[in-house]
């Protein structure tokens, strides 16, 4: 039998349990492979790359490239600049990219390399080519998480990239940490609208590649450099997500006076109103008949089924933008979130997600999963939310688990569908309807499993 005894809280300031995060260079990575024609570089040690190749390759089912510096116990002690130098002349020699990405790993921020520096000098003495780009980030693991690593990289981007020239007219897009099916989902719209739009980083083409008869180390996809160089020069910058984009907006903002505007994800409704709309602003593009449709079509399901949703207490744990874009279209659903937990320190999202929910829930940042277990053990719920690590949780109380966010380590295919936008919400709709109703089957007796409809 279960165990549902309650369980006293014990206060822990320093010690984490099965974290909600993982690590920097994990996003910065992500961020990487979003531009055209990019190597992303580890300044580290070859197992952290490993670490984050495998995460990668194991989220997405697909090769997730990365070269690493190779840090020897030397390199830790006295510095690791040589082995970056060698490390980017490669690079250049063997892969041949248009960019090369670098990001650090806690040893080499720990040690204090000044890799700005030592790129600028590499440039000054023809190591590196002209044609060839050079950008870098901090991103130690012992510091934030994956999506401050994210945010670092897209910074990064917007700032040693982007060059003022004469206007564009274009609107720029910052996704955020999405799945590639995301990217293109808000892609779709936009063009939709007729809206001209430079996208960075665009994950799209890059990480759900198709199959053909030749392996492209660089897929067609991602970000062109031109593009990343024409950002300083757009109509204004749409961020999505504040915790992952809002930097690189806000740069693009003081640095070019291209006016940033920084929104939710846009997950369910609510939110994705908010974006149409702003695009509308922006651009004085009307919201096609096709987008309206898929909005009608959405909340349709919400009306039909309400009943299966309304009133059922949810927990719910991942990144914070996907998080709150969750919590946004569970409170439109009739849903109550009671228990929700981010491992991303995260200025504001308790604020925010009470805001969304209500001041009763229980929301911790930065948390784990283990405070997350203790909660639902004192309150238990009719459903979870979350990615592949909730799923202990969800096996231990015997609640229905639909897995949304990174890492997905137990089921495959995610990158493919959206979670963004009307169509997205109408699959994560049907996702958490079908959880429920599978409990609901399971549960029935003989007689009242007909009724379950």
């Amino acid at each position: 039998m279960l165990d549902h005894t309650p369980v006293e809280f014990v206060e822990r300031e320093v010690l984490t349990i099965n974290p909600a995060k993982t690590c920097q260079p994990i996003g910065a990575a992500w961020a990487a492979l979003g531009i055209h024609g990019c190597m992303p570089l580890g300044h580290g040690s070859q197992g952290c790359i490993s670490y984050l190749r495998m995460q990668l390759s194991r989220h997405l089912r697909e090769p997730a490239v990365s070269a690493t510096s190779s840090f020897s116990e030397a390199s830790a002690v006295f510095g690791g600049i040589g082995n970056l130098k060698q490390a980017v002349r490669n690079v250049l020699h063997i892969y041949k990219p248009k960019v090369i990405a670098v990001y650090t790993t806690c040893v080499a921020e720990t040690i204090g390399d000044d890799v700005g520096g030592t790129i600028k000098v590499m440039y000054e003495e023809g190591d590196i080519p002209e044609g060839v780009k050079v950008i870098h980030a901090a991103t130690p693991s012992y510091r934030g998480s994956h999506i401050w690593g994210f945010s670092n990289m897209t910074a990064a981007m917007a700032t040693q990239l982007a060059r003022k020239g004469s206007p564009n007219g274009k609107v720029n897009l910052i996704p955020g940490f999405v799945e590639p099916g995301d990217v293109r989902e808000i892609k779709r719209i936009v063009g939709a609208m007729g809206v001209p739009a430079i996208t960075f980083p665009d994950v799209s083409d890059v990480l759900d590649t198709p199959m053909t008869n030749e392996y492209r180390l660089y897929p067609k996809g991602g970000t062109r450099v031109d593009e990343l160089i024409d950002t300083a020069n757009s109509l204004a910058t749409v961020a999505l997500g504040r915790y992952t984009s809002k930097d690189a907006a806000v740069r693009l903002e003081n640095e070019f006076g291209v006016p940033a505007k920084v929104l939710p994800l846009p997950i369910g409704i609510k939110n994705t109103d908010l974006f149409l709309m702003a695009i509308k602003e922006i651009t004085g593009k009307e919201i096609p008949e096709e987008v309206e449709d898929d909005r009608g079509r959405l909340v349709d399901m919400l009306g039909d089924i309400n009943y299966h949703f309304h009133g059922k207490k949810v927990a719910v744990h991942g990144d914070p933008d996907t998080v709150l874009g969750i919590l946004s279209l569970l409170a439109e659903m009739g849903m109550e979130p009671v228990h929700v937990v981010t491992g991303t320190p995260a200025d504001g999202f308790v604020e925010e997600a009470k805001r969304i929910i209500g001041e009763d829930a229980n929301v911790k940042c930065p948390g784990d999963l283990f405070y997350l277990h203790q909660l639902i053990k004192n309150e238990p719920v009719d459903l979870l939310i979350g990615n592949t690590h909730g799923k202990y949780i969800a096996r231990a109380e015997d609640i229905p688990f639909v897995r949304i966010g990174f890492p997905i380590l137990d089921r495959s295919y995610g990158q493919y569908f959206p979670i963004v936008g009307y169509l997205g919400g109408m699959r994560l709709v049907k996702m958490i309807d079908d959880a429920l109703l599978d409990r609901a089957d399971r549960d029935a007796s003989d007689e009242d499993v007909e009724l379950i409809m």
